[in-house]
C-alpha cells in the first residue's frame, strides 16, 4: 500500500503486471528471509541453529528462482513480445522454449549457489558422475536405453494414463489407443478398435511420432468491431482483407476458419457492427494464452490499419472465448 503512494504511475504499473500475481510467493520469500535474519540471534545453540539454517536456506533456494521465473514469465508476455515486434521480429512459439530454456538456467543458478553456500562443489560432483556413467552405459547399453527412455516420457510429459493418442509405430503402423499406465520399462496401451492391450518399450515410444487427441485445443474466439457509420462494399472488402492478413499470419490460428459477417448495431441505428470468429489451435493451456497475447497485440495493428484508411472503429472487450473439444 505504502508503494502505491510514493511510486511513479509508470513503474507502478510495471510493479502491478510482473509483481502483483506473484504477491503470495513474494511474501513467502520476505517471511523466509526475516527468519533467516532473526536465527543469528540463537548462533550460540550451534547444532540447533545449523539444523534451521540449512531448512531456512534450502527453503530460500527454492522461493527465489520460483519468484525470478515468474517475473521473467510475465515479462515475457506483457513486454517482450511487444518489443519484438516493435523491432520488426515475428512472434512465435520460440518464445515459450526460450522461456524453458531460461527456467532452466534460473533453476540452475540456484542450485549451484546454495550448494556452494553448504560447501558441496556440486559442479565436481556432476562431472565425476558423468565419467562414472560412461563405464556404465557400455555395460548396459539395452538397459539404460530403456531407462532413459522412461525419463524422457516422465520428464516431457507428452501423455498421462487415460488420454488418447495417436501413434506411428514401425511394427503396429498408425495406433490410436488409450495409455493405460506407464511403467518402469513399457508403456501399455489399449485399442479403441479390438479394445486389446499393447505393450510397447518405452524407449520406442520415446522416439515415435506421439499424436495427443485428449490434449488438442481448440477455442472459439469473437470479437466485435463497431463502427460509427454504415460501410459501403468497398470498404467491407477492405475490412475483411485487413482482418484475414491480421489473423491468419498467428501462429495457431486456423487460417480457414476465420469468417466475417455485418450485423445490426443496436445501441447505434446509423452504425454498423462486424462479429469476427475464427479458431485458436493449441496443445496446452499455457500454448493458448501464449496466442491469446499475440491476438490482443494483432487487434491493436487491425484498428490502426482501419485508422489509416479512414475507417474508424472500436473493438468491444473483452474478445468471448469458448472452448470447442477436438474429435478423434
Amino acid at each position: 500500500m505504502i508503494l502505491r503512494r510514493f511510486l511513479p504511475q509508470r513503474i507502478l504499473r510495471i510493479y502491478e503486471n510482473l509483481v502483483d500475481p506473484l504477491e503470495k510467493i513474494l511474501g513467502i520469500l520476505v517471511t523466509l528471509i526475516l527468519f533467516s535474519v532473526c536465527l543469528n540471534f540463537i548462533q550460540e545453540y550451534t547444532g540447533f541453529y545449523l539444523f534451521l539454517k540449512f531448512f531456512l536456506d534450502l527453503l530460500i533456494a527454492i522461493c527465489i528462482p520460483i519468484f525470478i521465473s515468474g517475473v521473467f514469465r510475465y515479462f515475457l508476455r506483457i513486454y517482450g513480445m511487444e518489443l519484438i515486434r516493435k523491432l520488426g521480429f515475428e512472434v512465435d512459439e520460440l518464445v515459450l522454449v526460450f522461456e524453458t530454456v531460461a527456467n532452466i538456467v534460473i533453476g540452475f543458478i540456484a542450485a549451484v549457489a546454495f550448494a556452494q553456500s553448504q560447501n558441496v562443489n556440486l559442479i565436481g560432483l556432476i562431472a565425476g558422475l558423468g565419467i562414472g556413467g560412461i563405464a556404465i552405459a557400455f555395460a548396459s547399453q539395452k538397459t539404460l536405453e530403456q531407462i532413459f527412455g522412461t525419463f524422457v516420457i516422465y520428464l516431457d510429459r507428452p501423455y498421462v494414463p487415460g488420454e488418447y493418442i495417436r501413434v506411428h509405430l514401425s511394427s503396429q503402423g498408425v495406433l490410436i489407443a488409450r495409455v493405460e499406465a506407464i511403467g518402469l520399462r513399457s508403456t501399455k496401451l489399449r485399442t479403441l478398435a479390438k479394445s486389446t492391450l499393447i505393450v510397447v518399450p518405452n524407449s520406442l515410444m520415446a522416439g515415435a511420432d506421439i499424436e495427443n487427441v485428449t490434449r488438442g485445443k481448440k477455442v472459439m474466439v469473437l470479437l466485435y468491431l463497431d463502427f460509427t457509420r454504415h460501410l459501403g462494399k468497398s470498404e467491407q472488402a477492405l475490412l475483411e482483407k485487413i482482418i484475414k492478413e491480421g489473423t491468419n499470419v498467428l501462429f495457431g490460428i486456423d487460417p480457414n476458419s476465420t469468417k466475417i459477417s455485418l450485423i445490426p448495431y443496436e445501441n447505434n441505428p446509423n452504425g454498423s457492427r462486424a462479429r469476427v470468429s475464427f479458431f485458436i489451435m493449441g496443445s496446452n493451456e499455457n500454448s493458448i494464452e501464449f496466442r491469446k497475447r499475440l491476438l490482443e497485440l494483432a487487434n491493436e495493428s487491425i484498428l490502426k490499419k482501419l485508422q489509416s484508411y479512414g475507417i474508424e472503429s472500436t473493438m468491444q472487450e473483452p474478445d468471448l472465448y469458448l472452448d470447442s473439444p477436438i474429435p478423434i
